[in-house]
């Protein structure tokens, strides 16, 4: 049987979007490079086991690949471009391993470095973009998605600190040992964020199985029974659901960033496999529906490169408004999905096979698609900023 070589990276950059880029990111993508290059080989068997590689994410911290360019002391810090391109070039990897970043970095990492007291960012920041712990972020549960504003966990003020009840789903690092952000209502109604220990009496977190999709790192079902916390761990700058929503607006840019890495990787496996596959006696790569189909790819990849650089450029100027990180999610996303989509096509049966990385990227896509926001509500909010009308329930 042919052996196809069709996961080498082929640097698909058909308008130069990245010809310019400043030296310093050029260096950190380059390292993002490296670490791809050590872990591809091991994710189709984790993937497969469902397993989640946990050396792995300490491997990103160890090449300083772990604070989505959330300041911490002691690490490099990444501009905004910078940081899109590590969660580009892991993704292009493996989702779970670009959900790692977007999880322990985006949303844990970056919620304690806005909200947390001092003794809370000493404790936790280095640690956490290490990889020397593990990080969570709890607001998603079991009746509320979308409508998160709804949640129902409470935190009852008692003496000495606050009693934590309710349930959380979806929680990537839930089970995986290290501090979760619980974020749930005081005696006052308010929406806030506490540091709960995962050893701590009453936590208890249940891996969630039987996916289809990011099999290779793990999300949580959480119950909070009467888990008591110390004052000192809740974090002093949350005050209402905005403070959640200004961490998920950050990372949903990411979003934007991971699933180009995905649509990269699809588009590549495509173009090679194109190359190598012999039909009718010559390459499919000559035949004109490939063609086609192969331009049409690039076209859209291109365009969501664009829109990754443009929305990086705004982030970084400090004039992003939270409509265009919505636009760029959902506008990378529904192409990630199609581009998978007929890059499995392509590839035949061939591409239902894990060695060639096709339906690990398609099926993976299918989650990133859905969380920080889905489509539906992404599209809600563009909406409502061009025509001035809320359409939300």
């Amino acid at each position: 049987m042919a052996d196809y070589n069709i996961a080498a990276p082929l640097d698909t950059d058909f308008y130069e979007v990245f010809a310019a880029i400043p030296a310093a990111d050029r260096a950190v993508w380059a390292r993002a490079r490296a670490f791809s290059a050590e872990a591809l080989p091991q994710m189709n068997g984790y993937w497969d086991r469902a397993e989640y590689p946990l050396h792995l994410v300490r491997r990103l911290g160890e090449l300083d690949l772990l604070t989505d360019g959330v300041l911490v002391p002691g690490q490099e810090p990444l501009s905004a471009l910078a940081a899109g391109l590590v969660n580009m070039e892991v993704s292009r990897t493996d989702g779970s391993l670009g959900t790692v970043i977007a999880v322990q970095a985006g949303l844990a990492l970056r919620t304690i470095a806005a909200f947390g007291s001092p003794a809370q960012r000493e404790r936790w920041l280095g640690p956490l973009a290490r990889g020397e712990e593990f990080g969570a972020f709890a607001l998603t549960e079991p009746d509320h998605g979308s409508d998160s504003v709804s949640l129902e966990t409470t935190a009852r003020r008692v003496e000495g600190g606050y009693l934590l009840n309710g349930e959380k789903k979806w929680i990537g690092n839930g089970s995986a040992g290290g501090v979760t952000v619980v974020w749930a209502r005081d005696d006052d109604g308010a929406v806030r964020g506490f540091l709960v220990e995962q050893q701590t009496p009453g936590y208890h977190a249940e891996t969630i199985t039987g996916k289809a999709s990011l099999r290779a790192i793990h999300q949580a079902q959480i119950t909070l029974t009467d888990v008591l916390i110390p004052t000192e761990n809740a974090l002093p700058g949350t005050h209402s659901f905005k403070d959640a929503s200004a961490v998920l607006v950050a990372t949903r840019l990411g979003v934007a960033w991971s699933a180009l890495g995905h649509a990269t990787a699809v588009y590549e496996a495509a173009l090679s496999y194109a190359g190598q596959r012999i039909q009718f006696g010559k390459p499919l790569a000559s035949f004109q529906l490939v063609q086609e189909r192969l331009s049409y790819m690039l076209s859209e990849l291109t365009s969501m490169q664009l829109h990754c650089l443009r929305v990086a450029e705004l982030d970084a100027a400090g004039t992003m408004d939270p409509v265009q990180a919505s636009m760029a999610k959902y506008h990378n996303t529904r192409k990630a999905r199609e581009l998978a989509s007929m890059a499995r096509d392509m590839l035949g049966g061939n591409g239902i096979l894990l060695e060639n990385h096709v339906i690990r990227h398609l099926l993976d896509i299918e989650s990133i698609h859905t969380y920080e926001g889905t489509e539906s509500i992404q599209a809600l909010l563009i909406g409502r900023r061009i025509t001035g009308q809320s359409a939300f329930a």
